[in-house]
Formats: C-alpha cells, structure tokens, sequence
C-alpha cells in the first residue's frame, strides 16, 4: 500500500518561490561581479519583471535591480503605476530605489535582508507609498551571506 501524504500548503506562486528567483537573480549578479541584489516583479502571480544589479556592467550608478525590474514591469504592463504589483528583492531598497517605489505607487514589498548603511528605513519609515505594504525578512540570512561574501572578497 502506498504512503499516505498529507495535503502540503505548497504553491508555486508562493512568497518563498518568487523570493527565490530573486536570490538567483542576486547570485547572477554576484557572478558579475555586481553587488549581489536581485529583484522580481509580480502581477496576479505572474512575473513580469527580474533584473539584478548592472551598475559595473552598464556603467550606470541608478542601475540597481529595482530600478531595473521597475522600468521592465512598466514596460510590460503599458502602465507606470504597479499597485497590483508586488516587488521582491533581496535587500532592503535604498532611497533612490524607494522614491521609484514610491512613484510607481508598488502594491507590496518583500525585502530579504536590511541595508544597514544605506535601506531607505534609515531616512523615513515613510518613505513608501502609503497604500504599499512592506514584508521583511523572508531569506535574510542567505541574502545577507551572499552580500558579506561579495564585500568580503572586494577587501
């Protein structure tokens, strides 16, 4: 007789598995030699936006995963407002990151681990949108390693 298994509430369309892919994201970037942060954009659980950090590889200081996954998911929906959108990212947006947030009017936020030095949590907790729900915490301590590696080895 085969192994009974319990109902597992498991989605594939999951904070855990969209927060993943921005992991891999942020492990691309690093293989780049770009500051490990990766960032996935979701609508009606579709993504519709992934970027990483590509600030050595386009010479551009504002190309930060956000920013580039913000522009992508605009793009995409022929809209520049995302409230329907949820953002992941693996750190903490930092102020500029947070101001496109802002604008865009992000329905929701999920940052792995906080900047800090440099999150945008530091300045205002208000910098967001009002109506944007902020999570923290969901992969911290792996996005957080793979960040102390990266500077690590620039030391």
């Amino acid at each position: 007789m085969p192994p009974k298994y319990s109902k597992m509430n498991f989605s594939i369309y999951s904070d855990d598995s969209f927060m993943r892919m921005a992991m891999l994201e942020a492990k691309m970037a690093y293989e780049q030699d770009e500051v490990p942060v990766g960032a996935v954009i979701v609508s009606k659980n579709v993504v519709i936006a992934k970027a990483r950090n590509s600030v050595q590889q386009l010479n551009d200081p504002t190309a930060h995963a956000e920013l580039l996954a913000i522009s992508a998911a605009a793009e995409f929906l022929g809209s520049k407002y995302l409230n329907e959108c949820t953002l992941y990212v693996t750190l903490e947006p930092c102020p500029m990151c947070a101001g496109a947030l802002f604008w865009s009017q992000m329905g929701r936020v999920v940052f792995a681990t906080k900047d800090e030095k440099r999150g945008c949590g530091l300045y205002s907790p208000t910098i967001y949108h009002p109506k944007t729900e902020v999570s923290e915490g969901l992969f911290a301590d792996e996005a957080s390693l793979l960040l102390k590696a990266f500077f690590k080895n620039k030391r």
